[in-house]
């Protein structure tokens, strides 16, 4: 019978561990470890950003508001963003073809690096002024669009505009 080095026990041991990381583990009826439940403490009141929310932490097996670093809620029918603001890691958020008009509560997430908001009904971008990281930015196809002053968007190297604003 060939023996196995003690680190290839362990290591067996750790990646059968891991695969059952959401699951109770029990020892003489005994609980040992529960894993943390997804995260759930955020108030959106929009019923379409509040699914997409769900359906990422879901997906990404999210359990705590900074591990959402990433969201694609494109064509979901979203208006409105309030609460979005709870996920302050997020570094790509991506709400193209919605009904979003006011981008008061994306001013607050500072950690954004790419944004995606073309064929909205935007008309203030002045919140997003305020965004150190954004490098990537798509504001294309919001025809009612306040263009941007010269400058306010120096650090974005990727910035999409209207056709009203590239004249």
């Amino acid at each position: 019978m060939p023996h196995y080095p003690v680190a290839a026990v362990l290591l067996l041991t750790t990646v059968l561990l891991a695969a059952c990381a959401n699951y109770d583990f029990r020892v003489n009826d005994e609980l040992v470890y529960t894993p943390a439940p997804l995260f759930q403490d955020f108030d959106i009141p929009d019923a379409a950003l509040r699914t997409c929310v769900e359906q990422a932490i879901a997906d990404g097996d999210v359990r705590s508001a900074r591990q959402l670093q990433m969201l694609n809620c494109s064509n979901a029918g979203i208006a409105r963003l309030d609460g979005l603001a709870t996920f302050d890691a997020l570094t790509s958020l991506k709400l193209s073809s919605n009904h979003v008009r006011n981008l008061v509560e994306i001013g607050a997430i500072g950690t954004l690096q790419a944004l995606y908001l073309d064929h909205n009904h935007i008309v203030d971008p002045v919140p997003l002024y305020r965004l150190p990281e954004l490098r990537s930015l798509d504001l294309s196809h919001n025809p009612a669009l306040q263009c941007p002053a010269g400058g306010a968007f120096a650090q974005v190297t990727q910035l999409l505009l209207p056709a009203h604003c590239r004249q």
